[in-house]
């Protein structure tokens, strides 16, 4: 598959992803991304943020590809997206970049609750879980342990931080070819 096969759903974490935020730049980049716009990035309420996500992914007549960071990809894991694997459109994958630790999300002031703990049942569709090895936000072994528990493949990014500008990746070119890889393997 190609870009230019599915719809792309940029799916941003707490605080949302700013203007050189790796996936700002893709959905600027990418003609069939959008963004899953969310009423409140600093207080996220886990029954909203689902059921916006559902909202956006209901009723398309192309594949998707979801493209989760954070909070993101905890939530991919959350809204139990099944149903909108049903055809015309469906889920083809999910790419879920720098899940954080259960021990993070609680520590988000206001953080709604209903977050964690972090749903540990497999997912409807292939996945990949990229983490770092020093994510301040998630020991690489508990992302190790969610992509594991979600079916998901796991790609270690080496030494990469949060995977986001404060670690040096607004453009991320690797995450890019990695992503790319990915597309061609769905159907």
């Amino acid at each position: 598959m190609k870009a230019a096969d599915c719809d792309i759903l940029i799916i941003p974490g707490w605080a949302g992803s700013g203007p050189d935020h790796w996936q700002t730049r893709w959905r600027a980049r990418l003609s069939t991304a959008r963004l899953v716009e969310q009423a409140d990035w600093s207080r996220p309420r886990l029954s909203a943020w689902c059921e916006r996500l559902l909202a956006e992914a209901a009723g398309r007549d192309r594949p998707q590809v979801l493209v989760a960071h954070s909070l993101g990809c905890i939530l991919v894991a959350a809204a139990r997206l099944a149903a909108a694997t049903a055809a015309p459109g469906h889920i083809a994958g999910a790419w879920l970049a720098a899940p954080p630790s259960e021990r993070a999300v609680r520590a988000i002031p206001g953080m709604d609750p209903a977050f964690t703990p972090f749903p540990r049942e497999p997912l409807p569709f292939p996945a990949v879980v990229v983490a770092s090895s020093n994510d301040p936000y998630c020991p690489q072994e508990d992302a190790r342990a969610l992509a594991g528990a979600w079916g998901a493949r796991f790609l270690d990014a080496g030494e990469s931080g949060h995977l986001n500008v404060a670690s040096g990746h607004g453009p991320w070119p690797d995450g890019v070819l990695r992503f790319a890889a990915f597309l061609r393997e769905l159907r």
